[in-house]
């Protein structure tokens, strides 16, 4: 380099170094225009330029990256073209110079720059700065699943929050109780900041706090905050609770049900604790003897349960907590009363007393509260009187059977106690009635039954032969049960059933009828010129109606009669109905004579015979009435004749 050039440079450097210092500016760029659109939007980039659409000649679009401009699209004279990179498919030539910017994203976020170069070399730029935002997913939050203890002396973990795919960075605050956390003291907040391959970030916060033991029911939850065009917004997570651990202050042990306790009902003895996590519980039940305490086992979790309590239960036990952690020891006791009635009993034991003698019943029993006493008879259930006395005089035989002695407490509701005493009435055989009367068939096995009271237990005996089968009704009481079959000679003398003891003997007969069918026979006879009908009734030889000394010999008569019945009545309704169908057809004539005739089709010659037995026993047939209203006896058999003719 020669001298001359060098001091040319030399001039040069020194003139810019005396502009910088004379305090001449550089060219300062315009303030950009701002505008804001969410993520997959289209953003219009307008260049506004206050040339005509004529001179519009020669436009350029950049995009600034630091301290450079990236040429990204020219126009010329109307006609555009994208250079060759990121944004070569995504622009689009509006009307003059303006361009289209497809699916913006976090990436966009720039400022573009528009320069328009007129005719006579005049140049205009514009300056367009794009704010990209996205609202980040619903946070979530993850409560610390080791939890929180109140003796630790530095903050500990209480919940993460995370809030995926914001642009830009969401702001997370912590609260509790709805009320807001500061990064200050006993609250420590840390928070990571992922940026993802698509420009988007996912913030995780982390809370981390001493608690106490009154934050044991608190509500933590976070809020991220963000912005979209048009303002601020934010989203808040769901309220979760953290476990906090706190050493036991006392222990105490709770009975259930929580009333009056009987014997029967099923008690539990529960040990409770205000510490978190629970001592470790013993229950302990007091000798009432010697005053020592032994361990109840079967215990779980500090739950004793007795399924069905009784006397021996009652006592006072005792609730031991063991913290772990502390070493602390606590303890509770509770008195336990299971209610009870016991040893009822009744003076005379077993009396055995004779018809018009008396007699005192005393009942007593033992009980953990005041008693009342009532009587009342066993077989009817009927209360005789209240007190601890029962007085019977003039004892008859009726009176014989149980007595209940009924020891309640009023104060326990369904605690009571009950007592049977039998009373026995001395006297000879008796029986429910001397002769009873019995309706069978000839040749059917029957059973004959035979009741007798007594003290002492009488002895039975049959007059005919055949199986018997004998048991108590009650304690005074004998069924004897006979199986025989119905022959003649059974017929004509009955069965005599006998029953004796030391006192004396009795006897009942029983009688058996037969049951005579009622027949009803209806005969039409035809020829060419006339047919005749016949209606025949038989009933039963005796209509003498008898009472029985059992149950069974009812029941057999009855549903004899009912079938009788339904029979007679259906018979009758068929009758009417051919009658009636008769006389509708104009075939006969209406009268009240024995006989008509009237000519039948050659065709019908042949005879009908319709036959009906009932097995009506005789006090349920009643006297069967003519055709003028008239009664007829037992073995009347009313015949008609009806003559058919046209």
């Amino acid at each position: 380099m020669d001298l001359t050039t060098l001091l040319l440079c030399t001039l040069l450097l020194t003139a810019c170094c005396c502009r910088r210092s004379a305090g001449v500016p550089d060219k300062v760029e315009p303030k950009p225009e701002i505008l804001e659109f969410q993520v997959g939007d289209n953003a219009h980039l307008n260049c506004d330029s206050s040339l005509s659409i004529d001179d519009l000649s020669h436009v350029d679009w950049f995009f600034k990256h630091k301290d450079q401009r990236i040429h990204i699209f020219q126009v010329r004279r109307g006609q555009g073209q994208p250079d060759p990179g990121e944004y070569q498919h995504r622009l689009t030539l509006l009307d003059g110079a303006n361009l289209s910017l497809e699916h913006v994203t976090p990436k966009d976020e720039r400022i573009f720059i528009c320069q328009v170069k007129g005719l006579a070399s005049h140049t205009q730029e514009k300056y367009i700065q794009l704010q990209i935002y996205k609202a980040p997913k619903e946070p979530t939050i993850q409560a610390s699943p080791s939890g929180i203890s109140v003796i630790s002396k530095v903050p500990q973990e209480v919940a993460t929050c995370n809030g995926e795919d914001g642009y830009p960075i969401p702001h997370v605050t912590w609260y509790k109780n709805r009320r807001p956390l500061k990064d200050k003291n006993r609250i420590r907040i840390t928070e990571v900041r992922t940026k993802e391959s698509s420009g988007l970030y996912t913030v995780k916060s982390t809370l981390w706090a001493q608690l106490d033991k009154e934050d044991k029911d608190a509500l933590f939850y976070c809020e991220l905050s963000y912005r979209l065009p048009g303002g601020d917004h934010m989203k808040e997570s769901k309220e979760v609770n953290v476990t906090v651990y706190y050493p036991m202050e006392k222990v105490w042990l709770e009975v259930t049900p929580n009333r009056l306790l009987k014997e029967g009902d099923k008690v539990e003895l529960k040990c409770l604790s205000d510490g978190n996590p629970p001592p470790h519980f013993t229950i302990r039940k007091q000798d009432p003897i010697s005053l020592s305490w032994l361990e109840v086992e079967n215990i779980s979790d500090g739950v004793l349960i007795l399924e069905q309590a009784q006397k021996h239960h009652s006592g006072l036990y005792e609730c031991l907590g063991l913290d772990f952690e502390t070493g602390v020891e606590t303890t509770d006791q509770q008195q336990l009363l299971v209610n009870y009635v016991s040893n009822v009993q009744v003076q005379p034991k077993a009396p055995v007393m004779s018809e018009g003698s008396s007699l005192k019943l005393n009942c007593s029993a033992e009980s953990s509260q005041p008693l009342v006493f009532h009587w009342k008879r066993e077989k009817t259930d009927e209360v005789l009187k209240n007190g601890s006395v029962l007085h019977l005089t003039n004892l008859t035989r009726e009176a014989g059977g149980g007595y209940l002695c009924v020891a309640s407490v009023p104060k326990v509701p369904g605690l009571k106690h009950t007592q049977l005493v039998n009373v026995t009435i001395n006297g000879s055989p008796w029986v429910m009635a001397k002769e009873a009367h019995m309706w069978v068939r000839e040749n059917e096995v029957v059973n004959l039954t035979c009741e007798v009271s007594g003290q002492p237990r009488p002895t039975i005996s049959w007059s005919v032969n055949g199986t018997v089968h004998e048991h108590e009704k009650d304690f005074q009481t004998v069924l004897s049960i006979l199986k025989v079959q119905v022959i003649p000679e059974l017929l004509a003398k009955g069965a005599v059933c006998r029953a004796s003891n030391s006192l004396g003997s009795n006897k009942t007969t029983i009688f058996l009828e037969l049951v005579n069918l009622t027949t009803l026979t209806i005969t039409t006879t035809g020829n060419t010129t006339s047919s005749q009908s016949t209606t025949t009734i038989t009933s039963p030889s005796s209509a003498k109606a008898n009472s029985t000394s059992t149950a069974g010999t009812k029941q057999e008569s009855k549903g004899v009669v009912i079938v009788a019945v339904i029979v007679c009545i259906l018979l009758l309704a068929v009758l009417g109905a051919v009658l009636y169908f008769l006389y509708k057809k104009g075939k006969m004539p209406c009268g009240r004579s024995g006989k008509q005739e009237i000519t039948l089709p050659l065709a019908r010659k042949n005879e009908i015979v319709v036959e009906v037995k009932s097995d009506k026993l005789p006090e349920e047939m009643g006297l069967l009435q003519g055709s003028n209203g008239d009664k007829r006896a037992p073995r009347d058999q009313g015949e008609k004749y009806i003559d058919l003719r046209h």
